[in-house]
């Protein structure tokens, strides 16, 4: 598979199958990951991996946390704003509400859509979990050279025929998620992952998210 096919084919899945991942494959994405670019080299990144017992414990006590109502605040991390511009707002109820469209899932359905939800915190039946952190003292080139760090993984993992899907719904519960991989209290956590095969028997894992026109995003300055 080229860069291009591996780019053209990752989507965010949300349904996997319970093959098993071999470790060998996770170390190898891993392994080729780390030559991701950063600036002056920092490699702000750290990565960890779970699956089994320890995985299986992340779920039980970050879905305890949900029933409880004991979500925090994106904005309590700096990491989404509690108010969207209209553009993208706009984008975020779209992806969702195709989402749900497929699902069956009406508006105003909050328990189905409760339900949907929880299964962030079951890795969508992935085998295995990824979580990625920074150092807390680091800026915003730091988060930004991470994301590029996150997406080789992602790319690497088409190499395998694995498919994935990064997760923003555990930063409201990292407690548990510090708690199980011994993450230090001196990072802060980027984002979840899973990480597995693709069960094409779901229809939601039809849907591709719509992309904006290059042309409302891109501007070409110089060229004749």
């Amino acid at each position: 598979m080229n860069v291009q096919e591996a780019i053209l084919s990752r989507k965010s899945v949300r349904a996997f199958t319970d093959e098993p991942v071999p470790f060998e494959t996770i170390r190898k994405i891993m392994e080729v990951s780390q030559r991701s670019p950063s600036g002056t080299n920092t490699q702000p990144w750290h990565a960890y991996v779970c699956t089994g017992a320890v995985k299986d414990a992340i779920t039980r006590d970050v879905l305890e946390l949900v029933e409880q109502g004991k979500a925090k605040k994106y904005s309590d991390y700096d990491y989404y704003p509690d108010d969207w511009k209209p553009v993208h707002r706009d984008r975020r109820r779209g992806v969702g509400w195709s989402l749900y469209g497929l699902l069956g899932i009406e508006k105003g359905d909050r328990e189905a859509s409760a339900r949907q939800g929880k299964r962030n915190f079951k890795f969508f039946d992935a085998p295995v979990g990824l979580f990625f952190t920074t150092d807390a003292y680091l800026g915003k080139g730091s988060w930004f050279d991470a994301g590029m760090y996150v997406q080789t993984v992602m790319l690497e993992a088409r190499q395998f025929g694995l498919h994935t899907c990064p997760q923003a719904a555990w930063v409201p519960y990292q407690e548990p998620i510090f708690k199980h991989l011994g993450i230090p209290d001196d990072q802060v956590l980027l984002t979840g992952m899973a990480i597995g095969y693709i069960d094409d028997t779901k229809i939601e894992n039809t849907l591709v998210s719509e992309r904006e026109e290059v042309e409302n995003v891109v501007k070409y300055v110089g060229f004749d």
